[in-house]
């Protein structure tokens, strides 16, 4: 029997609820929050869509009852005060950091062997967070951040050379946030052509400042932050997790010296599997591209010095 824990039923908890149990991920997904009937009304209008969509898997909701999340594998943690426009990710340190130390203190309660996947912004200082707090292998704690941010690189993309998503390789490393993410265009791909060799400088470096405000873009336009994307990227995430398909997909985890850092939790490439994720992939950065990936982990690593002023690593 396999079990799926999200904590926050939110947009994003909800959609990646969503998407989980409609992929029939795990036998059983349980939607935490603090809030009385929130999770347990989304829980049972998703599976009043489980007859149409022919699924079953079997998701509860419940009202801050961390019991009824006891030996799950992959824990989702969305908890946290979401963006509103004009705010930045750093913005939400100070309240997100607090929620989420004690949400990983309550579910390592109940599963103290769970894969712990982090979406509560700023993404890259709450997963350092929890490694630092939770006292879990480095394997076992994900930042989502970068396969998002992959998908939008995709996306601006594939609206750049006017063809399918899916058929287009691209990934996006560094900090999850509008300044410190890092799309790279250089391993960027359509069915195999590198896309510097399709787009003009003019079209790709648009490509880039696109995809690196994507989330304020559609934080602007929506009064708070996005969730379709989210929801599915973290449940593209966990499901190369669960099913251990050890596919390749850029997410926030320890670094110790790999990409010239050390004491951080930055987005790269990582090999995803049963025991979270098992390899960081070394894509050889040329000197440029180093350059920003240290000036992101620059950025990242004040931020994560918010964390020792409060007291709370």
């Amino acid at each position: 029997m396999s079990k799926i824990t999200i904590i926050g039923a939110g947009n994003v908890g909800a959609t990646c609820a969503d998407v989980i149990v409609s992929r029939e991920l795990a036998d059983e997904v349980v939607l935490l929050d603090i809030k009385e009937g929130i999770s347990e009304g989304k829980a049972m209008d998703i599976m009043q869509t489980a007859a149409l969509r022919e699924f079953n898997t079997r998701l509860t909701g419940v009202t801050n009852d961390y019991s009824a999340t006891e030996k799950s594998d992959i824990v989702v943690i969305t908890s946290g005060i979401p963006r509103k426009p004009g705010m930045s990710r750093e913005d939400l340190i100070g309240t997100n950091a607090n929620i989420v130390k004690s949400v990983t203190e309550n579910i390592l309660k109940y599963s103290p062997d769970a894969i712990l996947v982090m979406i509560s912004n700023p993404m890259d200082t709450m997963t350092y967070l929890t490694i630092k707090t939770g006292n879990l292998p480095k394997n076992k704690v994900i930042g989502m951040g970068g396969t998002l941010d992959s998908s939008r690189f995709k996306y601006y993309l594939s609206k750049a050379l006017n063809v399918p998503a899916s058929e287009i390789q691209g990934f996006v490393i560094g900090g999850h946030g509008d300044t410190t993410m890092i799309p790279l265009i250089r391993f960027a791909t359509y069915n195999g052509i590198p896309v510097s060799e399709l787009l003009s400088q003019e079209q790709i470096d648009k490509v880039v400042a696109d995809t690196m405000v994507g989330g304020a873009t559609l934080t602007k336009l929506l009064g708070t932050s996005a969730w379709y994307a989210p929801g599915a990227a973290c449940a593209s995430l966990v499901e190369s997790v669960i099913r251990d398909q050890k596919r390749v997909l850029p997410c926030c985890v320890a670094l110790d010296g790999e990409y010239e850092q050390k004491d951080i939790a930055l987005g790269v490439p990582v090999v995803l599997g049963k025991n979270g994720w098992e390899k960081i992939v070394d894509y050889k950065l040329n000197d440029a591209e180093q350059a920003l990936f240290n000036k992101s982990a620059e950025a990242v690593r004040n931020m994560n010095g918010v964390l020792s002023e409060m007291k709370i690593v």
